[in-house]
């Protein structure tokens, strides 16, 4: 690929073959990577603002034709012919719960991955956070549950607890069309003991001394991977590393660790990573790592620090990054870190694990995905995860965001939408696009705006309560777009098997 930056231009025909350019030349495939897996559906319930069962599935509607690239089509025992999405956007007004849904389950892949180590039955599980909003009622477990591919094999797991207890849990994988079930395990108040099922499962072997050494705040499936037992790895190791998490929102800095570590030790994401960063119009055409002078308070803490962190520490805090601009005739010019600005900032610190999902097909759960990015930027990052070429091992997004623009037809397929919404009551709820079955012709950015599928803020008196009533987008705007009628099709989303 070519050094000179700032080669995209979205609003031309020529800036959009330059982006497919970059599509071509951004090569991961050559990355070594084993498959991390896949997520096919998650549920939740009593958790923050989730009193009742809500649902996200991945699976695709067999009715969408649009926008193929983004589909995943893997043929899975007893799921042949479904095919399944390579991204969900979620929209939906501030405190909807929009990533209520991608806590809940960092909740749920917190507790297996931690779990293990309790030692205290007394201990409660930090986790678990029950909806608030309804004192009164007596106390019930949250539940999760997830669908998911883990070793080639479709496994169900499911969990429901309370702060002092694990209630059930239990694991069905499906080598076949047919579920076995591995384990259950549920806690019977009367006799003060777990019931374990069932007595001989098919295709595991059942450790009743192991069953016996679980804690009641602890996972079996945690307990079980810690007392070095290899059948439930595969499902523990998608939890510990094949779905990942990256909160972008303006609550935190996003480290630049991972970025920085891959360029200045030259690893197989360098290249990519710069290829990035010259393409993404930001003039910058190259990067490198430079130690940078301490103050005297960094190196006291350094110095305080426990031998062991003493290294990893200088490695982190006295190193920076350093890009280069293109300056006059064929000069690049570097620029101190600190003249960046906030978006070339979050650009480069989000580059190097973009590039690391891609390379390992990771599940990745981003919460406001475009904070400090253009809508155009953000647009081309899901391109490149859309795409089969830079994602060649399935890895998947989960993301929540306020931008309308994203709602393109040509980007993202109808199924790929989701909102929520909170009712009267502050309970959140959770819903697709394909609910409302939008035609062809339909302006979702228009229909979205206009509060049409609900995920928008309501206030038409204004922030003040003191406005006229006025709409969003003004009345007698059409929704629909003025190009002819197709003919109609259903958009419903065709849903996996309920976890």
């Amino acid at each position: 690929m070519g050094s000179g930056g700032g080669c995209w231009n979205h609003g031309t025909p020529a800036g959009r073959i330059r982006a497919a350019c970059l599509l071509r030349n951004i090569s991961l495939g050559c990355i070594q990577a084993a498959s991390c897996g896949m997520l096919l559906q998650f549920s939740v319930s009593n958790y923050r603002c989730f009193r009742q069962l809500q649902t996200l599935s991945l699976a695709s509607s067999s009715q969408d034709k649009t926008v193929p690239e983004n589909l995943i089509a893997k043929d899975l025992p007893g799921l042949s012919g479904k095919h399944w999405l390579k991204g969900v956007a979620i929209y939906g007004g501030n405190a909807s719960g929009k990533s209520t849904v991608i806590e809940a389950l960092k909740a749920l892949a917190t507790m297996v991955t931690q779990s293990g180590s309790m030692t205290d039955p007394a201990d409660p599980i930090p986790q678990i956070e029950p909806f608030g909003l309804a004192p009164e009622q007596a106390e019930s477990p949250t539940a999760f549950a997830v669908s998911l591919v883990a070793g080639g094999v479709r496994f169900e797991y499911r969990v429901a607890a309370t702060r002092s207890r694990i209630w059930h849990e239990s694991l069905r994988a499906f080598p076949g069309a047919k579920a076995q079930l591995w384990f259950s395990r549920d806690w019977n108040a009367d006799t003060a003991a777990y019931e374990w099922t069932p007595d001989r499962p098919s295709g595991f072997e059942r450790d009743r001394c192991l069953e016996g050494d679980t804690l009641a705040n602890m996972l079996f499936l945690s307990k079980h991977v810690a007392s070095n037992r290899k059948e439930l790895e595969p499902v523990f190791r998608w939890f510990k590393n094949g779905v990942r998490f990256l909160d972008l929102s303006h609550r935190r800095k996003m480290s630049l660790h991972f970025t920085q570590e891959q360029v200045g030790r030259r690893t197989a994401l360098h290249e990519p990573i710069l290829d990035l960063m010259r393409h993404a119009d930001l003039g910058v055409t190259g990067a490198r790592i430079v130690e940078m002078t301490p103050s005297q308070e960094m190196l006291e803490m350094i110095e305080g620090a426990p031998d062991a962190m003493k290294e990893d520490l200088r490695k982190r805090w006295l190193v920076t990054p350093e890009l280069l601009h293109r300056g006059a005739g064929e000069s690049a010019v570097p620029l101190p870190w600190s003249s960046e600005s906030a978006g070339t900032q979050r650009f480069f610190a989000l580059a190097g694990p973009w590039l690391d999902i891609l390379a390992n097909g990771y599940t990745v759960l981003v919460d406001e995905l475009e904070t400090s990015m253009h809508p155009l930027m953000v647009r081309e990052l899901l391109r490149l995860l859309f795409s089969s070429e830079t994602n060649p091992h399935g890895a998947q997004i989960i993301f929540t965001t306020h931008n309308p623009l994203l709602l393109d037809m040509t980007l993202i397929r109808r199924d790929q939408v989701w909102f929520t919404e909170k009712d009267p009551t502050g309970e959140g709820h959770l819903y697709p696009l394909t609910d409302f079955a939008p035609r062809n012709t339909e302006s979702l950015v228009r229909g979205y705006m206009a509060g049409r599928y609900g995920g928008v803020p309501v206030f038409p008196r204004g922030l003040l309560g003191r406005d006229e009533p006025h709409d969003v987008v003004p009345s007698g705007e059409p929704v629909v777009d003025s190009v002819a009628e197709p003919e109609a099709t259903a958009t419903t989303t065709a849903s996996a098997s309920q976890p």
